[in-house]
């Protein structure tokens, strides 16, 4: 879209989160906004490139095929503005944190949440294929990386971080398409392909549209290559897939811990660098005041006199 160039970039952030997520609420949540805004962004943009961006009354959140070509368009837009909000000044040298991420993970959130607290630190995401991640992290090539369980963890640490319910992706005329969820024994008779291999997800998507065969695969998966001709449905007794955060061991540096404190939803007051600066500071505690006894005079007469008149009145008492 030749127009893109002149739409604001925040506003193009905000389409790429709805079109991320396929869901208007969960991007305004993670966006930090109402709604109500959010969709009232996204009509304005519609009517400012004459287009519709996402499938009228899909339910669930649908792109076009024109909302397809702004989504790359806008990537690369707001790619080259993160670059040139980034570049170092002359002689400047800023630390770079570089986090892969496979097909199906979306990281918008955590890049600004990090971009508001670490400013001063590069955040370089890099998307990798799923056959790779494990050899992107064994060669350096990414500090760290959101993977697919399982994985050979050896030297590595990793956190669990969330789960995926498998979908099965059908023709949007398949009686299946009639049902909220299914369950083995509704695929039973139906012919499958083994759609294992995430990285080849289009081309599977492809051949089910063609009538070769239903195929199951994470609910990210079926969002991220979502198609008008294709729906898809929960399945309820198959494997659910696991998304980690992995990391070398032996790299576990302060950035990685920052990150991962990001990642968990770690407030900005109990960050560990808000943390290292309060301690930082100098505390001066002002030491209580002594007390002073009477030693003599009119107040230590007074004192005395208070203190007979006690005990008097506690004699009569009894």
């Amino acid at each position: 879209m030749s127009q893109v160039e002149s739409i604001d970039v925040e506003r193009l952030r905000w389409f790429v989160a709805v079109a991320e997520e396929l869901h208007f609420a969960r991007a305004a949540k993670a966006l930090g906004i109402a709604r109500q805004r959010l969709s009232r962004t996204v009509i304005d943009l519609e009517d400012e490139l004459g287009t519709k961006l996402f499938v009228p009354g899909a339910q669930p959140t649908q792109l076009t095929d024109e909302g397809r070509e702004l989504l790359t368009s806008a990537r690369e837009v707001i790619a080259r503005a993160e670059a040139e909000a980034t570049r170092p000044e002359p002689g400047e040298d800023r630390p770079v944190l570089r986090v892969g991420f496979v097909p199906g993970v979306t990281v918008s959130k955590w890049e600004r949440i990090w971009g508001e607290r670490f400013s001063y630190v590069q955040l370089e995401t890099i998307p990798l294929a799923a056959a790779d991640q494990l050899t992107a992290l064994r060669d350096r090539r990414v500090d760290m990386c959101f993977v697919r369980l399982p994985i050979d963890r050896e030297g590595l640490s990793a956190i669990p971080l969330y789960r995926e319910v498998p979908v099965v992706v059908v023709p949007k005329d398949h009686p299946i398409s009639l049902f909220s969820e299914v369950g083995a024994a509704e695929l039973a008779d139906e012919r499958m392909q083994d759609a294992s291999d995430i990285d080849a997800a289009a081309v599977t998507f492809e051949m089910v549209a063609a009538g070769v065969g239903l195929a199951v695969v994470p609910h990210s998966i079926a969002r991220l290559h979502a198609r008008r001709d294709l729906v898809y449905r929960t399945v309820t007794d198959h494997p659910d897939t696991e998304i980690a955060l992995a990391w070398p061991a032996s790299e576990t540096t302060e950035l990685v811990e920052e990150f991962i404190g990001v990642v968990r939803g770690r407030s900005e007051r109990s960050s560990r660098a808000q943390r290292a600066d309060q301690s930082a500071k100098p505390t001066t505690a002002k030491k209580p005041a002594p007390q002073r006894k009477p030693t003599g005079g009119k107040g230590a007469s007074a004192a005395r006199g208070a203190r007979s008149s006690g005990a008097k009145s506690k004699r009569r008492g009894r």
